[in-house]
């Protein structure tokens, strides 16, 4: 990934993020992913759903047979709240991202970090050049991220490279979808209304070949080097979300993608 490509794009998404309202402060970040209020209130009760399945059905299990707190990798922490999260309950994280601006990148992480001192460490750095020992975190898990990779084999590779035995890696709120095809023309949609939604920051934000999107295939096929056996842990969504299938089906549009939480035991 180029330097001046990677600066540009990340210049380009914070703006762009400030502008749809996403930069939380206060007790706003520190709520999070439990917003009531706002324009994405709606999106944050999907998350929440996924985040309280992760925290119950990964984290405090493998919390409860190490007997100790973890440390977790944070993947694309973004402003720290999941990081934040675990802090809360004891856990320490390595909150990693590439973006480190202030609207909500790593610079944004600093006021959480003081309400946990020396529970959160920030690190500027890719997916597929994870700073970090080998076997040296608990968990790997990819927060709303995944689909930012650019060689998702490399990245799942340094995920399972840093996990302990016995460990997990985890991908949540990435979009899944049951078909390649969906997913390439989600793409095609997005490339097709980039200047109605980014504007004159379309062509940067574009100009990244990050995957996009996954399907139980791409997952299964860039797992084999590092051994992964994925499996989805189907997360009940609210009643509209779990609808948009069925709606998509009725207007004969594509099928929508889904999140979910999905893990691998670190063999």
């Amino acid at each position: 990934m180029g330097e001046a490509a990677l600066a540009r794009f990340g210049a380009d998404y914070a703006q762009h993020r400030a502008a749809e309202g996403r930069d939380y402060s206060g007790e706003a970040l520190a709520s999070l992913p439990y917003l009531k209020t706002g324009a994405f209130a709606e999106q944050w009760r999907i998350r929440a759903r996924t985040f309280d399945a992760f925290m119950r059905r990964v984290v405090r299990p493998l919390a409860a047979a190490r007997g100790q707190p973890l440390r977790v990798l944070d993947l694309g922490a973004g402003n720290g709240w999941l990081s934040y999260r675990l802090a809360l309950e004891g856990h320490s994280s390595v909150a990693l991202d590439i973006r480190d601006d202030v609207v909500d990148g790593l610079g944004a992480v600093a006021p959480l970090m003081r309400r946990v001192p020396n529970q959160i460490q920030p690190i500027r750095a890719s997916f597929e050049d994870v700073p970090l020992a080998s076997t040296s975190v608990d968990i790997a898990v990819f927060n709303a991220s995944l689909h930012y990779a650019l060689d998702l084999a490399a990245a799942l590779g340094e995920a399972a490279r840093v996990v302990r035995p016995g460990g997990c890696i985890a991908i949540l709120d990435s979009p899944f979808y049951r078909r390649e095809q969906d997913g390439l023309a989600m793409v095609a949609e997005k490339k097709a209304q980039a200047g109605q939604r980014f504007g004159e920051r379309a062509e940067s934000l574009l100009a990244l070949p990050f995957i996009e999107f996954l399907t139980r295939e791409r997952l299964a096929a860039a797992s084999g080097t590092p051994g992964l056996t994925w499996r989805r842990r189907r997360v009940l969504y609210p009643l509209s979300y779990e609808l948009r299938s069925l709606k998509a089906r009725l207007r004969g549009k594509r099928t929508p993608s889904r999140f979910d939480l999905w893990t691998a035991s670190r063999p």
